[in-house]
């Protein structure tokens, strides 16, 4: 076995873990979480709404089938730093390419393993996420939790214009392309808002039919109407939603104007934008297990999540959105949909990568919408949709 150089975790209450590194030798800081998905790291690594996070895997073992070209979820890694108990040194499957730990060193990421993830975990569901420095640069353990102190705290941390776009482009059956697709002119298009956007997103859009173009974040409502789009997404996305002045506005207008469909983040300032708050959750929802329930039918949906923030339901107001969708885990709001407009919002993950396919009606229910409005058909009170568990 591979002996590795040292590399320390340090909290910003002090807690400090010691363990081996397993990524770049480099120094960052973040607020530390934890993902409970057994499957998918380099899917939740390259997830741009995990900007600003060390993520800790409650999985015990990492890497052990290797990276590959297909499962990127982003142009980059995303996280600032991936802690783990163990780093498999030799990936076993017929996909991979390349091992994670070289991955990570290559794309300067840095991270830890041999480390009690479980006890890390147990004290930041007791204590509530908080912020980490993770060195494998500085064995210096009070500089290194003053640092952790001192790092920026996700509360009011708008972190959008650090992942979005720069300039717009096009999703086709291949990715990421700077020209429309040939031969979709007939489908209907739609406008992703990019706060963050994960691929799958794209993916699971271009399925329904659309044509998917992409856009930055601080696209105005004028610009977005001005391409005539037949629906707009608000998509995924990271860091605090409140502070996003420029998105909850532009999302007001558009929601008012076109089918609009907010994932994660862009759910957030949908409910922002009619008028409700967000506050920010003790550790956040991070995995690929997690149950929501529909209370009208009591199906349960098992849904891959990631998010610190959530809508307030008791601040949206009363009898303008069918809240439709709850977490069983901790009852916080899941999804609703607007009585007398095409809007729809949905705070996990429909796309799913990792995660299982419960929620893929999401996106069908979305090109419904769509599909009525560009029909002529007459709005009516939505029915949201279903997963397939009872």
């Amino acid at each position: 076995m591979t002996r590795r150089p040292p590399a320390i975790l340090a909290l910003e209450d002090g807690r400090i873990f010691r363990g081996e590194s397993c990524g770049a030798r480099a120094e960052t800081t973040g607020e530390v979480v934890f993902n409970t998905a057994m499957t998918g790291y380099q899917e939740i690594l390259s997830d741009p709404s995990y900007c600003g996070q060390i993520v800790t895997f409650t999985y015990p073992l990492l890497g052990n089938y290797g990276v590959n070209a297909e499962d990127w979820e982003s142009d980059r890694l995303r996280a600032q730093g991936m802690v783990c108990r163990e780093m498999c040194e030799r990936p076993s499957s017929w996909r991979s390419q390349g091992r994670l730990e070289d991955l990570l060193e290559e794309k300067g990421v840095p991270a830890i393993c041999g480390i009690d993830t479980r006890a890390l975990t147990r004290h930041l569901r007791d204590r509530g996420v908080m912020r980490g420095c993770l060195s494998a640069v500085d064995t210096d353990e009070a500089a290194l939790v003053d640092k952790a102190r001192h790092s920026p705290s996700m509360v009011g941390l708008a972190l959008a214009d650090l992942v979005t776009c720069v300039e717009p482009w096009w999703w086709s059956e291949t990715g990421p392309s700077e020209t429309a697709p040939a031969g979709e002119a007939g489908r209907p298009l739609a406008v992703v808002m990019d706060f963050g956007v994960k691929y799958n997103i794209l993916r699971r859009l271009h399925a329904e039919g659309f044509r998917v173009r992409v856009v930055p974040a601080r696209t105005s409502a004028r610009e977005v109407l001005a391409l005539s789009p037949d629906g707009v997404v608000l998509s995924n996305g990271p860091g605090d939603p409140e502070p996003l002045d420029f998105a909850i506005a532009t999302a007001r207008e558009l929601a008012r104007a076109v089918p609009t469909l907010g994932i994660c983040l862009g759910h957030q300032l949908l409910g922002l934008a009619f008028g409700a708050r967000t506050r920010k959750l003790k550790f956040g929802h991070r995995g690929a297990n997690h149950p929501v329930i529909d209370r009208r039918s009591g199906v349960v949906e098992v849904t891959s999540q990631n998010h610190g923030f959530t809508v307030d339901p008791d601040t949206i107001a009363a009898g303008e959105f069918d809240l439709t969708h709850w977490s069983a885990n901790d009852g916080t709001l899941e999804g609703m949909v607007h009585r007398t407009l095409p809007v729809l919002s949905c705070q996990y993950h429909p796309e799913a990568s990792p995660g299982p396919h419960d929620s893929r009606p999401w996106f069908h229910a979305f090109a419904g919408r769509v599909n009525g409005r560009r029909e002529g058909a007459p709005i009516t009170a939505p029915v949201a949709p279903a997963g397939a568990r009872r």
